[in-house]
């Protein structure tokens, strides 16, 4: 197993050292184009909801971002220094009474964009897989 790791101050503008990291990771490890744009989506808005909602903003805290690459997955694990959340109890973004809020889709985006979304550490860990195909 492959493995990456970097570790960002949550600051809103390190999305862009994320979305290096993808891009990196896809070319290191030849990351299909049909996956490549859900990856991109969903890893770069968990690190967003852990910068914005885990950590609050706060630059002395810090987002870890990790890449396990088996030869039939890959797993992103994003993990950050706040209080955590309750993860089993989400408002649906697509209930008539949530669609004109402006947030509460990113969780929802994750799990339809990953294969497996998976919350661990009350909240603080989330672990989003693709499946690949190297055949």
């Amino acid at each position: 197993m492959n493995q990456l790791k970097i570790q960002i101050p949550s600051l809103i503008e390190n999305i862009r050292v994320v979305e290096s990291f993808i891009d990196n990771s896809k070319e290191k490890f030849n990351i299909e184009d049909d996956i490549y744009g859900n990856i991109m989506v969903a890893v770069t808005e968990s690190v967003n909801n852990a910068i914005r909602h885990g950590n609050k903003f706060d630059k002395d805290k810090n987002v870890i971002l990790s890449l396990f690459v088996d030869e039939d997955r890959l797993r992103f694990e994003v993990e950050d220094e706040g209080t955590g959340f309750d993860f089993n109890s989400l408002s649906d973004p697509t209930a008539p009474e949530n669609i004109e809020n402006p947030g509460g889709r990113g969780i929802f985006l994750m799990r339809n964009l990953s294969d497996e979304v998976e919350f661990s550490n009350d909240g603080r860990k989330v672990q989003l897989t693709f499946f690949i195909n190297n055949a």
